[in-house]
Parts: C-alpha cells; sequence; structure tokens
C-alpha cells in the first residue's frame, strides 16, 4: 500500500513542478539574466568581481522576473486577458490549471526571493540598490496589475528597456564596483532594446486578442505593421550600439564580437515581419530569447577582451 501511494504521489508531484515551470516561463529569464552579466563584466574589465554579489544580483533579478511573469499570469486572467483564443503558451491561471490564490502565493514566495537577494546586495554594495530592487518589484507588480496597469497602456516596451537595459546593467556594476560609469548605461542600451523587442513579439502575436480584451499595448496603439517596423528599428539599433561604444573610445573593437550574431537577426525580422500565425511567432519569441542571451555572452566577452 505504502509503495503504491509513492507512486502515485511522484506523478502529482513531477506534474505540479511542470506547472511551475510553464508558469515562470522560462523563455523569459535570458532577459532577467543577460543584463547581468555584461554589467558584471565590465566591473570585471576593471579588475573588481565578487563571486557573492554577482549569485545574488543573478538569484535576485531572475526571481523578480519569476514574481513578474506569475503576477502578470495571475492579473491578465482576472481582467480577462488569457481567453481561449490566444495564439500564446496556455497560462495556468486562465487556463483553470492552477487556483489564483496559489499563483499568487507563488508571486509572493518570488518575489522574496528576490528581496532576500537584494538585502545581501543592501549590506554589501549600499542603500542605493533598496532603491533599485523596490523600484523593480514595483514595476513587475504594476506591469499588468494595480488600477491602472501600464502594460495595458502601451508602456511595457519602455518599461522593459529601463529595467532590463538601463537598472539591470548600470545596477549590476554599480553592485560590483560602487560607481557609475558611462560604459554602463551604453552597454544597457543593446540589452534593454532586445529585451524589449521580447515584449514586442509577444504583443504582435497578440494583437487581436489584446485589442478585444482592452489591453491597449504598443502594438495595438501601432498597429501590427507599426510594431513589426518597431522590431526591426530596435534589433538595427542594438546592433549599432556597440561599434558606436567603441567609435566613441569607452572599451575595444572586442566588443564588436556582437556582430557575429547578427546574421540570426535576419530571419528572426523576416518571419515578425511577415507571419501572423501563433505557432510561428511563438517560435519567434523563444528566438528572440536566444539571440539576447547569444549577443550578451558576445558582448560580455568583448568587455572582459577590452
Amino acid at each position: 500500500m505504502t509503495g503504491t501511494l509513492e507512486s502515485s504521489r511522484a506523478p502529482a508531484v513531477a506534474g505540479t513542478l511542470r506547472l511551475w515551470l510553464v508558469a515562470a516561463r522560462p523563455r523569459t529569464l535570458p532577459a532577467a539574466i543577460a543584463p547581468v552579466l555584461v554589467g558584471t563584466a565590465l566591473a570585471a574589465s576593471d579588475e573588481i568581481f565578487r563571486p557573492l554579489v554577482f549569485v545574488a544580483a543573478i538569484v535576485g533579478s531572475v526571481f523578480i522576473q519569476i514574481g513578474t511573469n506569475l503576477s502578470n499570469d495571475y492579473s491578465d486572467a482576472r481582467r480577462g486577458a488569457d481567453t481561449e483564443d490566444r495564439l500564446g503558451p496556455l497560462r495556468v491561471t486562465g487556463g483553470g490549471l492552477m487556483p489564483p490564490r496559489r499563483v499568487l502565493v507563488g508571486t509572493y514566495v518570488a518575489f522574496g526571493v528576490a528581496v532576500a537577494a537584494g538585502a545581501y546586495l543592501i549590506a554589501v554594495a549600499g542603500w542605493e540598490l533598496l532603491l533599485v530592487g523596490a523600484v523593480s518589484i514595483l514595476a513587475g507588480v504594476l506591469y499588468t496589475g494595480g488600477p491602472r496597469p501600464y502594460g495595458y497602456e502601451g508602456l511595457g516596451e519602455l518599461f522593459v528597456f529601463l529595467f532590463f537595459g538601463v537598472v539591470a546593467v548600470v545596477g549590476s556594476y554599480f553592485a560590483q564596483t560602487e560607481r557609475l560609469a558611462w560604459e554602463a548605461f551604453a552597454l544597457s542600451i543593446p540589452m534593454g532594446l532586445l529585451a524589449a523587442a521580447i515584449l514586442v513579439v509577444n504583443n504582435v502575436r497578440d494583437i487581436d486578442t489584446d485589442r478585444r480584451a482592452g489591453k491597449r499595448t504598443l502594438a495595438v496603439k501601432l498597429g501590427r505593421d507599426g510594431a513589426r517596423r518597431l522590431f526591426v528599428g530596435m534589433l538595427v539599433v542594438a546592433f549599432l550600439a556597440p561599434p558606436a561604444t567603441w567609435i566613441a573610445g569607452g572599451l575595444s573593437a572586442w566588443i564588436l564580437l556582437t556582430l557575429l550574431v547578427s546574421p540570426l537577426a535576419v530571419p528572426l525580422a523576416r518571419t515578425v515581419l511577415t507571419r501572423v500565425d501563433g505557432p510561428s511567432l511563438n517560435a519567434a519569441l523563444g528566438r528572440s530569447g536566444a539571440l539576447l542571451a547569444l549577443f550578451s555572452l558576445l558582448l560580455a566577452a568583448g568587455v572582459l577582451a577590452s
């Protein structure tokens, strides 16, 4: 009898873990890790590297992203944005796979882990990071939560650019060095643009269902063609940013390593420009995350070699 109970529990536990993995949306996590790598690499190029600070920054960034994803899953379901005709992957709250309260508790736990990591960073690097962490968590909750969610007003891409670009790169550099440098701001531009481009793909895919749900994303405001052009523009500027930084004399030509992944951007842009079906745009979403990950690795390597 005991063996039977244990064997029945194992699939249940595995199924629950799979649901939490779906809810965490792992394809979005490169956007949380990439800027920390780049900011830390810049600090290391100045011969400053504190391993525990790096780990805490990664943990904090990843769990802020997971908490944001869970919060969005919960809030979108409550607002009726996740309907059955949605082209994207199934959401656990809207799809009835998890009770809303459980998802909300998961949100609190994820943000709690992020707060614990942030407390260490504040202790070793200064009170300024308290403001960074608090504002980042608040931005994650208010994306689709609260009385006037900014994600429903076309401001999502701007906030992604700021928090996964400027705040994350500059904040990671500051956590290591306890100072600011213009190079950190320069490197944050391509990171923020590529992270925001992921959201553009997501919103181009969901433009019809978002419009019906009253979710006025930037794609809804610009229209499908306008959002597609914005996506291409983001990619172009992101790849031009490292050469501009090199020309400005901040870092060596090694940061041009990022151009090695530019061929991946061409078919990605073609897909976003021409396809409207869910499977193609879901694949483009994953490839956008992969592009960000590869770009960040090459940029970090180039910075370290500078």
